[in-house]
């Protein structure tokens, strides 16, 4: 993993130092999401995931939403403790299709994940990464081996973005990005939290758009989300939805088929349309599906072209639901 990882100490033994995970089998919450508040809108659309997340990142965003978890190197954080198998349990118990690891970006709790996700694929559940991707080529390996879904931020399209904004660097994410949808059968989708006056350029968006057709396929989801201040950028106002809007045409007359807006109220942009004939095919009110036009097999009713996502029978939706759970008490 990149430098400045968290949740780890150093363990002198007889055989040297080992990196012991601190955070492994300790989380700051588990609550029971609609899928498509991670946001994956073509992974089992409408129902229902088990979300948790450790303390600590492998970066340093000054406009993290979460930085209260993700910047912590405290254990107050870490509110509840679960096995893989409680957890694992815990998902079967409520119905939720998915475990997603989430919060705090995963890849600095890989083993306590992988562990996890092994014990919810032994109960037929499927695991959901949502990551900032910033992680090297053989643990990269490793944990997406693991994984069922991911959405990865991709956080701006500017190498001085990553390094002024978030300490990292922009080409491992796109290295990522290009393993993910090329090297493996982990469904994929992209966020970008679009921030005014430093990563919502008309030429910014555009030039990324472009590089996600030409090396990620036309048909990966985008998702461009609404920043409001928060942790040290409290002093730059909310994006504009006029902002998602235009982000939204921008990358849609680049050629991606599926592009959505989020955390904010807009209907069209949370509806997924067929790029075959134009037909509404899940009509969304925030996370609440107002129309569901698919078959079980991923095909628009209307004129049967293939959807791209991962789907099943549609037998209703978990809606705009939070349900906060204590592991403990379901173990």
């Amino acid at each position: 993993m990149h430098e400045g990882q968290r949740g780890a100490c150093f363990v002198r033994g007889r055989a040297g130092d080992v990196m012991v995970l601190t955070t492994y089998g300790r989380s700051s919450g588990f609550c029971i999401d609609p899928i498509e508040k991670k946001p994956l809108n073509h992974f089992y659309p409408g129902s229902s995931v088990l979300s948790f997340g450790t303390a600590g990142c492998n970066l340093a965003c000054k406009f993290c939403q979460n930085w209260d978890i993700s910047k912590s190197r405290s254990f107050d954080k870490l509110l509840d403790q679960a096995s893989p198998e409680a957890i694992a349990r815990c998902a079967e118990k409520y119905g939720c299709k998915s475990v997603a690891f989430t919060y705090n970006d995963p890849v600095i709790f890989a083993e306590y994940a992988m562990d996890v996700a092994d014990a919810c694929h032994a109960r037929g559940i499927k695991t959901v990464a949502v990551t900032a991707g910033y992680i090297h080529e053989q643990p990269r390996r490793d944990f997406f081996a693991k994984m069922d879904a991911a959405n990865v931020d991709l956080k701006a399209f500017t190498e001085s973005f990553y390094i002024k904004q978030t300490g990292s660097h922009l080409q491992p994410v796109l290295d990522t990005l290009r393993y993910l949808a090329h090297e493996t059968e982990v469904w994929l989708e992209l966020t970008t939290l679009l921030i005014p006056g430093l990563n919502d350029s008309s030429v910014e968006i555009s030039a990324m758009s472009d590089w996600i057709v030409k090396n990620l396929g036309a048909d990966v989801p985008l998702h461009f989300s609404a920043f409001h201040p928060d942790y040290k950028l409290d002093d730059i106002p909310s994006t504009p939805v006029e902002t998602l809007i235009r982000a939204r045409a921008i990358a849609l007359d680049a050629g991606l088929r599926y592009v959505y807006t989020g955390n904010v109220h807009h209907i069209e942009g949370d509806t997924t349309y067929c790029p075959s004939c134009g037909s509404e095919l899940i009509v969304r009110d925030w996370y609440e599906i107002k129309q569901y036009n698919l078959t079980e097999s991923g095909h628009c009713k209307n004129c049967n072209a293939v959807i791209a996502g991962r789907y099943g029978a549609f037998a209703g939706q978990f809606g705009r639901q939070r349900i906060p759970v204590r592991i403990g008490a379901t173990a």
